[in-house]
């Protein structure tokens, strides 16, 4: 009798533990799935910002870290800036080649900011200011068309001097023209205190180097500051 009461009493004890046991597992594996599901959603609520250019923004000759939007994206996360930057620059895009390829990007990644950085291809090959011009503005309407309440930066880029002076005075006119006439952010000059720098470019004297697509990055980082 007492030897059979000694076996219930340890079957009831190893049988509670066990209990106990499988009870934590699933509280620790509901904990588990709560973590990540927390972390799922602070991930879906990160915000796009769209950065549309040419080599300028690609980061042509450069590790693709070293690029301004990658810059830009690492002191974002290091000041806890909820935003993903998304790098679609194309080395030698123009602003009719952008007004073409923008529709498939819109279509990967919808925008909360969208910063464009076109017209430097257009002004190295002389095309008429006019039409680049339309093209910056019909890429700005395709982005609305998308989001209606996301927030353009446009950026500008000063042609170089060679193309003649009434072409350099209409070409820099474009840029203010078109935000006030689509209401957008305008960073007046992307390569602000870096263009015609040699420590701040790399040999062809028109790509920054590491240090000047740094100086790129803040340029953009203080003209996003309204938009954030």
């Amino acid at each position: 009798m007492k030897r059979s009461t000694f076996f219930i009493f340890h079957f009831l004890l190893y049988t509670l533990i066990g209990c106990n046991s499988t009870e934590q597992k699933k509280e620790k594996s509901s904990s588990t799935i709560a973590e990540v599901q927390q972390a799922s959603t602070k991930k879906a609520k990160k915000k796009n910002i769209i950065f549309f250019g040419n080599s300028l923004t690609a980061g042509y000759g450069l590790e693709k870290e070293a690029s301004f939007p990658s810059v830009i994206q690492r002191e974002f996360d290091s000041l806890n800036i909820n935003y993903n930057c998304i790098n679609a620059g194309l080395s030698g895009e123009t602003t009719a080649g952008g007004n073409e390829r923008v529709d498939w990007i819109l279509s990967q990644n919808k925008p909360d900011i969208f910063v464009l950085a076109l017209g430097g291809n257009d002004a190295l090959r002389g095309i008429s200011p006019k039409s680049s011009q339309q093209n910056l503005e019909s890429i700005i309407d395709k982005v609305r068309t998308v989001n209606p309440d996301c927030k353009i930066l446009l950026a500008g880029i000063v042609p170089p001097p060679n193309m003649g002076q009434d072409y350099f005075g209409t070409f820099q006119k474009i840029y203010p023209a078109i935000a006030s006439n689509k209401k957008t952010y305008l960073l007046k000059f992307l390569l602000e205190n870096v263009a015609g720098e040699p420590s701040l470019n790399q040999e062809d004297g028109i790509h920054p180097n590491k240090q000047g697509a740094k100086i790129v990055a803040q340029n953009v980082i203080e003209a996003l500051k309204p938009l954030l």
